[in-house]
């Protein structure tokens, strides 16, 4: 059974910090690009980092510099470190997986709120 599970999402003043993490099971963890998205209200949902198996990084615009995509193959966990966080952040946060075997093998996590307080 696949299984994306975010946590550590809560509510934080303008300039803090927040871990993310996203502990995964049932799919193929080294072969899978594992990404973190947001989802604004009335908005549509936005890549905000992503990871390949081979460790490189992307990142949006608008967090570079502010937000560290990991990733832990022994622990089937992928992390968003995010700092200097802004009101502009506040969304659901999304981790998302993609297999490089198949794009068939997409999963989503359920998501968690992050708000952040001015």
């Amino acid at each position: 059974q696949v299984q994306l599970a975010e946590s550590g999402g809560g509510l934080v003043q303008a300039g803090g910090s927040l871990r993310l993490s996203c502990a995964a099971s049932g799919i193929p963890f080294r072969l899978s690009v594992m990404g973190w998205y947001r989802q604004a209200p009335g908005k549509q949902r936005d890549v905000v980092a992503s990871i390949t198996i081979g460790d490189s990084t992307n990142y949006a615009d608008s967090v570079k510099g502010r937000f560290t995509i990991s990733r832990d193959n022994a622990k089937n966990m992928v992390y968003l470190q995010m700092n200097s966080l802004k009101p502009e952040d506040t969304a659901v946060y999304y981790c998302n997986s993609k297999s490089v075997l198949s794009t068939a093998y997409t999963f989503w996590g359920q998501g968690t709120q992050v708000t952040v307080s001015s």
